[in-house]
């Protein structure tokens, strides 16, 4: 029986699913059925899937597409190979959809972005550079899609996000060299100028758009690395709770994985089942020594060498406009500056 497979969870998640897809489209069922429950937006950086993908609720999807098929919903979470740490996401989906056996190769993530999605990351890394007067821009994903603000804090229970006290140090640090693009769903308090920005109202696509154009990806285990790796950008990541084996990609030469939790890291069974005394365990596991904040900003300094500014003045307002197709300008939303201690 032909299959559909149904894809769901985060945007990393989602986007690592797609080379297991597209193996199987090209080498067993060029009419198999992808029914997408969330982030339809990134199968548009897949031209080989243009015509498997529907959207969940989609007018007459059972009827038509599904009734006659076997439904699969491939949960990586669930395989042995995974929770073992001898796979990642990719490995994982690609097990699953392509019925292997043994742990596959890592297929890369043959991402195809829209050239309007490629004009808005060049022109925002463009205004940054003018307005940060920095040669050199980093994009830097501190919180994973965990962390929440809870009054004058910000907390992520699973121990995947950098802590704030942290984030000031490693923004002090890079600011000295670089301009910083702040990829952030959680506003940070803010009390003193560095040269960073944080853009407001961004898509997932141009996200891709920015971290392509930029010179650096610096961040924690969340989407930005997923996109860094599929565009082949250097990268450091830093990990707390999660296994690097899993979440991420310890053979790419391009990244640098600073293991923060490798020492008391326990494995949280999510998907599987829940226990709440491995994750109270490893919430503090992206608390960093300052041995480890060296590290980080070494890795980046090794990469794009030192270029320090000379009388920087930070800007006191940069364009907050929401550029759109409609407006009639091309040029990407900026927020305020952000200011941070």
């Amino acid at each position: 029986m032909k299959k559909a497979f149904f894809i769901n969870g985060g945007i990393g998640r989602v986007l690592c699913a797609i080379p297991a897809l597209e193996h199987y489209v090209a080498n067993v069922d060029p009419e198999a059925v992808i029914v997408v429950e969330a982030w339809m937006e990134l199968f548009l950086t897949s031209p080989a899937l243009k015509n498997n993908v529907y959207q969940i609720g989609q007018k007459d999807l059972f009827r038509d597409k599904l009734l006659d098929r076997e439904l699969i919903s491939p949960e990586p979470y669930r395989l042995n190979a995974y929770f073992n740490q001898k796979a990642n996401l990719i490995q994982a989906f690609d097990m699953l959809i392509n019925d292997l056996k043994e742990v596959p190769e890592t297929k890369p993530i043959k991402t195809s972005l829209g050239k309007a999605d490629q004009v808005f990351g060049h022109n925002l890394l463009a205004q940054a550079r003018q307005n940060l007067q920095r040669e050199k821009v980093i994009v830097f994903q501190p919180f994973g899609s965990g962390a929440k603000q809870e009054g004058n804090f910000i907390i992520d229970e699973s121990g995947r996000s950098f802590e704030l006290k942290d984030i000031y140090k490693i923004l002090e640090e890079l600011g000295k060299y670089y301009g910083v693009i702040l990829m952030t769903h959680v506003n940070l308090p803010q009390n003193k100028s560095l040269p960073v920005i944080a853009p407001e109202n961004v898509s997932t696509l141009q996200w891709l758009g920015i971290i392509n154009a930029s010179d650096y990806f610096l961040g924690c285990d969340s989407v930005g690395q997923h996109f860094a790796h599929a565009l082949n950008k250097p990268a450091t990541v830093v990990i707390g709770s999660t296994f690097p084996e899993n979440i991420s990609y310890p053979n790419n030469k391009q990244f640098t994985i600073i293991d923060n939790g490798k020492e008391n890291r326990q494995y949280s069974p999510i998907r599987i089942t829940t226990d709440p005394f491995i994750d109270r365990a490893n919430e503090d596991l992206m608390i960093l020594s300052e041995v480890n904040i060296a590290k980080i900003i070494k890795s980046v300094t090794d990469k794009l060498g030192k270029t320090k500014q000379k009388e920087f003045k930070m800007p006191d307002m940069v364009d907050t406009h929401v550029h759109s197709a409609s407006c009639g300008h091309n040029q990407p939303p900026f927020a305020k500056k952000q200011n941070l201690i």
